[in-house]
C-alpha cells in the first residue's frame, strides 16, 4: 500500500520510519500478509469506545498471560516503594505525521493540560495520590534528556502503570499540531477566539475537548496503527494504516497487516443482527448479543464466517442510585433488607433460559471466575430465587401497607412506591425482554417499577446529572478489577448508577453541582478507605488481600443487584481472519477483543476482502 508513495519519493523507506528498537508484537498463529479491510458496526458518535478500542492501546499492554509490558515506552522503572516510575521512551518513534514523539511531548501535556486550570480544574488522577484527608495530590515530574521522563509521587502509586495501558489522550501530546487550539500557545487568539464561536462551541477549552479527540479531529498526529480518514459523524468511517506505526512482527515486518478498518452506522440491532447473518462484518464482539447466538450459529455457513466463543466479563445487574434526589426512594434503596428482598425476588434461571438460552450463569456482579480475584462469597451472595422471602423481608422491614392496587407505599404515607428503571436496551432486544422480566418480578413483591429506554447520550446526561432513579445495565472490568482501578466496585464509574451521585462527588472531590456527599456511617466510605490502602500497597498479594475486603463489603451489602454473568463472550470472526482464536477474556481493560492486538491479525486472501 505504501511501496507508491515510497517509490514517489513521498514517504521514508520502512527503516526510517520505524524507531531504532521497534516494539515486536507476538503472533498468534503465523506471520501475516498485508493487504485488505476488516468491516465493522457502530451506532453513532456516542458508541465512539468500540471504534476507540480498535486503536487505543498507549504506554504499555499486556501480554498473553495478562502481566505488563512495555508497548509505546521501551521499557520503565520502579522504586521499591512505587513512589518513582521512570519512562525510557523508543528512539526514533514517530506520530503518524513523521514527527519524532520525545519527552517533550510528555513535557507539553504536563505543562499545558495537567497543569493548566481550565483544562484540568482537579489533579489528573492518574498522576496524582491520595493524602490522609482525601485530598488528591499532584505528583512532580522531570524530563531529564529527550528521551526519559520521571514521575516523582508523594505517596506510594503501586498501580500507576495500569493508567497506561489505554489512555489515548494522556500522558503526552503532538503539541506541534495542539497548541493551534490552546489560547496560552496560539499565534492569534483572535482567530481561535472566532473559530471556536464559528465551530458552536462556548468557550476554547470546549473546543479543545472536541479537536483533542481523534475521531473528531482527523488532522492530529496519533501514534495509533491506523488513523481516521473521516469522522464517526459519516455514514462509514475509514481507518487507515498509518505509515509511522511503531511495531514489527517477530520477523521484524512493520504492522498492521491490514490496509483498512471500516466502521458502519447502524440505526438499530435488527440492522446490525443482518449484516453479520449477511456476512458483513468481519471481525467484532462489541453489540454482538449473546441472547442471538442460535441466530449467529445457523447462519456461519451463509455467513462465511464463525462465531468464536470467549469468556465475556459483563454481567446483567439493577442498579438502584442508592445517591437518588428523591429522599423517599433513597432511605428505601439504602435500606440493605430492601436490595436483598429484591436480589431474592429475581428468578435469574427463568431470565437466563427465556432470553439467554440457558447460557449464563446466575451470580451477582462480581471477579469472573478464571480471574485472579474471583471470590465465590460475592458471587454467590442472596441467589435464590424465593418471593415469599421476598414479601416477608419487606413486610418486616415496614413497608407492608399497600395501595388500592396492591403496591406497596412508603411508611406512614399514601405515596407508592414506584421507580423509573432506565437503560439503553432498546424494545424488543433481548436486554430489554431481561429488564422486563426484572420489573415483573419487583411487581410481585408488590414494588411498581418500569423499565424506560433512552437513547445514549440522553441516559449520559440522566446520570452524570445525577436524575436517574435507577438503571438496568451491568457490569464489567471483572477479569482485571484492579487494573482499571476497579471503578464500578467504588461506585465512581457513574453510568452504572448504584451510587450516582456519590460517585460524582468522589470524582469531583465535592465541586461537581451534582455531587452527593454520602452520609456518616454510609459504606461506601468504608469502600474509598479500603481502596486508598490498596493505591498505597507496593505488594501485588496484599493488594488482592486487601481488595477483599471490599468485596466481603459488596456480600454483605449487594450495592448492584446482579443477575446473570459468566456469558460466553460471542466474536464474529470471518472465514479466512486469522492470528485471533478462541476462548480468550473479553474486558474493556483487555480491550475486548483486542487482547492480541488487532495489528497482528490478517487475511489469508487479502486481495478478496479490499
Amino acid at each position: 500500500m505504501l511501496a507508491s508513495l515510497v517509490a514517489a519519493g513521498a514517504l521514508p523507506v520502512v527503516d526510517e520510519r520505524l524507531p531504532l528498537n521497534p516494539y515486536v508484537i507476538p503472533v498468534r498463529e503465523s506471520i501475516g500478509k498485508y493487504g485488505g479491510t476488516i468491516r465493522r458496526g457502530f451506532n453513532g458518535v456516542s458508541d465512539r469506545w468500540g471504534p476507540t478500542k480498535f486503536i487505543d492501546r498507549s504506554l504499555v499492554w499486556l501480554d498473553w498471560d495478562l502481566m505488563l509490558e512495555p508497548r509505546l515506552i521501551e521499557s520503565w522503572d520502579v522504586s521499591a516503594d512505587a513512589k518513582v516510575y521512570t519512562f525510557h521512551l523508543r528512539k526514533g518513534l514517530k506520530y503518524s505525521d513523521g514527527v519524532e514523539v520525545t519527552s517533550a511531548d510528555f513535557k507539553w501535556f504536563w505543562d499545558h493540560q495537567v497543569n493548566n486550570s481550565d483544562l484540568m480544574s482537579s489533579p489528573w488522577g492518574p498522576l496524582s495520590t491520595q493524602d490522609e484527608d482525601g485530598n488528591r495530590v499532584l505528583c512532580e515530574a522531570s524530563f531529564p534528556d529527550d528521551y526519559t521522563v520521571v514521575y516523582t509521587f508523594q505517596h506510594p502509586h503501586p498501580l500507576f502503570m495500569f493508567s497506561g495501558m489505554r489512555n489515548i489522550n494522556g500522558f503526552f501530546t503532538p503539541g506541534h499540531h495542539m497548541s493551534q487550539f490552546h489560547m496560552d500557545l496560539t499565534d492569534d487568539e483572535g482567530a481561535l477566539e472566532a473559530a471556536y464561536i464559528d465551530a458552536g462551541f462556548n468557550s476554547w477549552t470546549e473546543y479543545w475537548e472536541d479537536r483533542n479527540w481523534w475521531y473528531l479531529n482527523i488532522d492530529k498526529p496519533m501514534a495509533t496503527p491506523w488513523v481516521a480518514k473521516n469522522t464517526l459523524a459519516e455514514e462509514i468511517q475509514i481507518m487507515e494504516r498509518n505509515p509511522y506505526y511503531f511495531a514489527v512482527d517477530p520477523e521484524g515486518n512493520q504492522l498492521p497487516y491490514v490496509d483498512r478498518v471500516s466502521h458502519r452506522l447502524f440505526e438499530s440491532s435488527e440492522v446490525f443482527n443482518m449484516w453479520i447473518v449477511n456476512g458483513e462484518i468481519d471481525f467484532q464482539n462489541r453489540h454482538v448479543n449473546i441472547a442471538n447466538f442460535t441466530l449467529f450459529k445457523e447462519n456461519e455457513a451463509s455467513g462465511d464466517y464463525e462465531v468464536f466463543v470467549g469468556a465475556a466479563s459483563g454481567h446483567s445487574a439493577l442498579q438502584l442510585n442508592l445517591a437518588t434526589k428523591d429522599e423517599a426512594l433513597n432511605a428505601f434503596f439504602n435500606d440493605r433488607t430492601v436490595r436483598h428482598a429484591i436480589s431474592y425476588a429475581i428468578n435469574r434461571d427463568e431470565v437466563n433460559e427465556l432470553v439467554y438460552n440457558g447460557l449464563m450463569t446466575p451470580r451477582q456482579y462480581s471477579p469472573l471466575s478464571l480471574s485472579p480475584n474471583y471470590y465465590p462469597k460475592l458471587s454467590y451472595a442472596h441467589l435464590d430465587f424465593d418471593q415469599a422471602r421476598s414479601r416477608q423481608m419487606l413486610d418486616d422491614a415496614g413497608y407492608d401497607a399497600k395501595d388500592n392496587e396492591g403496591f406497596r407505599v412508603f411508611p406512614g404515607t399514601n405515596r407508592t412506591i414506584t421507580f423509573v428503571i432506565e437503560g439503553t436496551a432498546e424494545p424488543g432486544s433481548p436486554g430489554e425482554d431481561a429488564a422486563q422480566l426484572v420489573v415483573r418480578y419487583l411487581n410481585d413483591i408488590g414494588i411498581k417499577a418500569t423499565y424506560r429506554y433512552f437513547e445514549r447520550s440522553l441516559y449520559t446526561v440522566h446520570f452524570q446529572t445525577n436524575e436517574i432513579e435507577a438503571a438496568w445495565w451491568g457490569g464489567d472490568r471483572t477479569v482485571l478489577p484492579l487494573a482499571p482501578g476497579a471503578p464500578i466496585f467504588r461506585g465512581t464509574m457513574i453510568d452504572r448508577p448504584w451510587a450516582a451521585g456519590y460517585g460524582i462527588w468522589w470524582n469531583s472531590q465535592g465541586t461537581d453541582p451534582n455531587a452527593v456527599e454520602p452520609p456518616e456511617g454510609h459504606f461506601i466510605w468504608d469502600i474509598w478507605a479500603i481502596w486508598t490502602q490498596i493505591q498505597a500497597e507496593p505488594d501485588p498479594d496484599r493488594q488482592n488481600a486487601l481488595f477483599e475486603g471490599i468485596l466481603d463489603i459488596w456480600a454483605e451489602e449487594i450495592p448492584m443487584i446482579g443477575v446473570l454473568g459468566e456469558a460466553p463472550a460471542l466474536v464474529i470472526v470471518k472465514n479466512g481472519f486469522r492470528n485471533y482464536v478462541q476462548g480468550l477474556p473479553v474486558d474493556d481493560p483487555t480491550g475486548d477483543e483486542h487482547l492480541l492486538q488487532t495489528e497482528s491479525y490478517f487475511w489469508e486472501n487479502p486481495e478478496q476482502h479490499t
